[in-house]
């Protein structure tokens, strides 16, 4: 039995996410903001009608979004991961097989589903849309590739009503040729470029290379979208990305820094936010680097930017002792005079915690056994009851000045108590 893949994917998810809580602003523009309110990186559909551009900076269109009655928030990212925890568990409750692809995207397995792929699908968006209030469109196909692609257009053409199976269409070719080879999963822009240049301007055009061709000049990479374009599936259902490499943690101040003591608070929260990600992916860490540097868009003001790599005794995960490598590698690179909008954490050789290197000497104080059923304790704490539910007092206040600027953000119904929507009943 051929196989049968779908993508669903949520339809502008953020935007969406806000108008779960307020339904008011169903039909009206939308648009949410990146940290400190920056630019724009999530757009409804209404607000893409009016020509709002992705990454348009706020202060440059705010006249307009004011103009037109646009709806504007600031990123509510603890919102948005409970939200998606929840589509994912809808997905997962109904579908044989699923394998989560990012914050609003999913991967799903219809071979021999009841009813056929197509009718199976919208059954099952309908059910995701009336449980969530998050509006979904589901793509299917034979590969992992043409499912991507068909969710594209779902998306895009109303008469689908947000569902498309490319191996249903009396016509696969010709969607194919209306596919530019830029958007084809798997093809980034510089082969793109190179590949126009060579006069292969469309997906269509792309799967008739010959094989032999592709794999010289794009590697196996290239030759796996060539052959999934085919319908020869050669992406594992269950492959996701690949653990990384490196954690970074890094945010822009919401306002200019200066003392010491501040970006040491700032250090000590960036760090906590890596290591719960290190933790996460079952891993340690061998390095942390620390960087920090003023704001390079403000010429008239002193220019510095500094950076300082701290190895560590044994690989750990153990947040305290991040914590300690993190702030003495700023301490190294601080300098007075200077006022400072960003500074990061990165932890770097990482390796997975049950595999790691140790010494022949006893381990270190900071990584003795019983830390680690502690930092399972808190992350587990912060999962249930929400993010600094425990944290560390290193990390400062809540409301210290340098944290991000949110100054529209949204509340947050799903994860703190005392954010709740409130119903009175008269």
């Amino acid at each position: 039995m051929p196989r049968s893949y779908a993508l669903i994917d949520c339809n502008n998810f953020y935007a969406s996410c806000e108008r779960v809580f307020r339904p008011g602003l169903r039909g009206h523009p939308v648009v949410v903001l990146s940290n400190n309110d920056g630019c724009v990186i999530a757009r409804s559909a209404e607000a893409k009608g009016l020509g709002i551009p992705m990454g348009a900076p706020f202060f440059k269109w705010r006249a307009l979004l004011r103009r037109h009655g646009v709806a504007v928030f600031s990123s509510n990212y603890a919102l948005y991961g409970d939200m998606s925890a929840r589509v994912m568990r809808v997905i997962a409750r109904f579908c044989p097989e699923v394998a989560v692809y990012s914050i609003d995207e999913a991967f799903a397995d219809l071979t021999g589903v009841p009813g056929g792929a197509s009718a199976f699908a919208r059954r099952f968006k309908a059910t995701v849309e009336r449980w969530t209030s998050i509006p979904v469109s589901i793509g299917i196909g034979p590969t992992k590739t043409l499912a991507k692609l068909a969710n594209r257009l779902a998306k895009r053409h109303a008469r689908l009503q947000g569902v498309f199976d490319h191996a249903a269409s009396p016509d696969p070719d010709r969607v194919l040729r209306h596919t530019d080879i830029g958007d084809v999963w798997g093809i980034g822009p510089r082969h793109a470029a190179r590949l126009r240049k060579l006069g292969v301007n469309d997906a269509l055009a792309f799967r008739d290379l010959d094989q032999s061709w592709v794999r010289k000049k794009m590697t196996v990479t290239g030759l796996h979208t060539l052959l999934e374009l085919r319908g020869q599936p050669c992406l594992g259902f269950s492959e996701g990305p690949a653990d990384r490499k490196t954690i970074v943690s890094s945010r822009s101040f919401g306002h200019p820094v200066s003392s010491l003591d501040e970006l040491l608070e700032a250090s000590a929260q960036y760090t906590v936010r890596a290591a719960e990600r290190l933790r996460s992916q079952g891993a340690v860490a061998s390095h942390v680097l620390v960087f920090l540097q003023t704001n390079p868009f403000r010429p008239g003001l002193p220019q510095y930017s500094a950076s300082q790599a701290v190895p560590l005794p044994v690989a750990t995960a153990h947040t305290p002792a991040l914590i300690r490598a993190a702030q003495a590698g700023l301490t190294r690179i601080y300098k007075e005079g200077f006022d400072y909008k960003k500074c990061g954490v990165m932890l770097s050789g990482l390796e997975p915690a049950n595999g790691r290197w140790l010494s022949l000497l006893d381990l270190p104080p900071d990584d003795t056994p019983r830390h680690a059923p502690l930092m399972r304790a808190v992350d587990a704490l912060n999962a249930r009851w929400g993010r600094d539910t425990v944290t560390f007092a290193a990390s400062g206040s809540k409301d210290a000045p340098w944290r991000m600027r949110r100054e529209m953000r949204s509340p947050r119904y799903t994860t703190v108590w005392e954010e709740l929507p409130k119903v009175r009943a008269d």
